[in-house]
């Protein structure tokens, strides 16, 4: 593989931006002082330019055409080598509910995809959202499908997928959902809580419980009253991670502001949720067994009208939570990288700039565009 210097660029270190020498090698970093090594290798001027950790998108159901719970391998492959593109260096795909059947095809095209030439964003692994949601706040999720929690099918989820499912939403209130939780994270899951209208001390029992997160956090969950926190308010109090959708629309700019302040910038998570639309003109597409028209980039059901998903990439998501914030780069990077990778263990390798962690790079220009971008050391082209 070869040697990569980025030079010139302010680097991402430490949560702010500093003058350095990035070394990408063997697919790895490594933070040069002083003189580049009499080395082979190609010098990348980033001059007036920002080098950033490559972002994670942790609940993703597709873009260009292709949707996760339909996806071949190349279907999957195909969303990555878009990702990549927009700056989402690594991501997890989201099996929105479905049949038996249909979540283990899903299961196994994921597996079937050789992610070994890094020409796409890396796959991590899956999401499941769901089967086991509230019917009452189901969102897109097909009501027919939605069920008990049952540990012994997400066992031979896992069983099937090689370890491979890194995360799951459940709705708190459903018999045996805090047992659920529990047992999730002996098997390798992180659970998160959401498409729920818990209330406050069900949430809490949950999140003590073992759940790390909360789902698209104020969609299609039960509001926050004064005289009912609801899961809302239980999420938002706790120390769990919270994501949220920064398109506009889902939700307003002065409610992703207070939820940063009232949660503050360490656990907040910058997701997309986006469809099959992502990348796309407005049209009609589907999501799951869904029907969904987008218009004016907003995707909704066609059978009544819900939001469903949306057609975000992280870079325009970023330059939306700077818009919507006044706040700096610095600021703001780590809800789009170091919190992902918190959230679904993977921050020893990648969601900042380190000595030793994955070659996952991306460079920014002057109107934050991406410039360039580095996949486990490979430059993508």
């Amino acid at each position: 593989m070869e040697t990569y210097y980025i030079v010139n660029g302010e680097v991402y270190l430490n949560r702010k931006f500093e003058h350095a020498t990035v070394m990408l090698s063997d697919g790895k970093l490594k933070i040069l002082q002083g003189s580049i090594p009499q080395k082979n290798g190609e010098i990348i001027d980033a001059t007036g330019k920002r080098v950033i950790p490559g972002m994670i998108d942790i609940h993703t159901h597709g873009a260009v055409g292709v949707d996760v719970n339909d996806a071949d391998a190349d279907g999957l492959k195909k969303i990555g080598k878009f990702f990549a593109g927009n700056g989402t260096t690594s991501w997890l795909a989201s099996v929105l509910t479905d049949t038996t059947e249909q979540t283990e095809r899903c299961i196994d095209q994921y597996l079937a995809w050789d992610q070994s030439d890094a020409d796409a964003a890396q796959l991590l692994g899956l999401h499941l959202e769901g089967p086991f949601l509230a019917r009452e706040y189901k969102g897109a999720m097909p009501e027919h499908l939605l069920r008990k929690p049952d540990i012994a099918l997400v066992k031979k989820y896992q069983e099937r997928a090689k370890g491979n499912i890194r995360y799951m939403t459940v709705a708190p209130e459903l018999e045996g959902a805090s047992k659920l939780i529990a047992e999730l994270g002996k098997i390798g899951i992180v659970a998160a809580i959401g498409h729920s209208g818990a209330d406050y001390e069900t949430t809490k029992r949950a999140i003590k419980a073992g759940a790390r997160c909360s789902t698209h956090t104020g969609n299609a969950m039960r509001s926050l009253d004064r005289h009912e926190p609801a899961i809302l308010g239980a999420a938002l109090e706790s120390d769990i991670y919270s994501e949220m959708i920064c398109d506009g629309l889902h939700l307003h700019p002065g409610i992703v502001r207070l939820w940063l302040k009232v949660k503050g910038w360490e656990r907040m998570v910058a997701i997309t949720d986006s469809i099959m639309a992502a990348g796309l003109p407005d049209g009609t597409y589907h999501l799951g067994v869904n029907e969904v028209i987008v218009r004016d980039k907003d995707a909704r059901l066609v059978s009544n009208g819900a939001r469903a998903g949306s057609t975000l990439t992280q870079i325009k998501a970023l330059r939306n939570v700077l818009a919507f914030t006044g706040e700096s780069l610095e600021r703001v990077l780590p809800l789009f990288t170091e919190n992902p990778a918190k959230v679904i263990g993977v921050f020893d390798r990648k969601g900042s700039i380190e000595d030793g962690k994955d070659a996952d790079i991306v460079i920014l220009d002057a109107d934050l565009k991406v410039d360039c971008v580095f996949l486990r050391g490979k430059k993508l082209q």
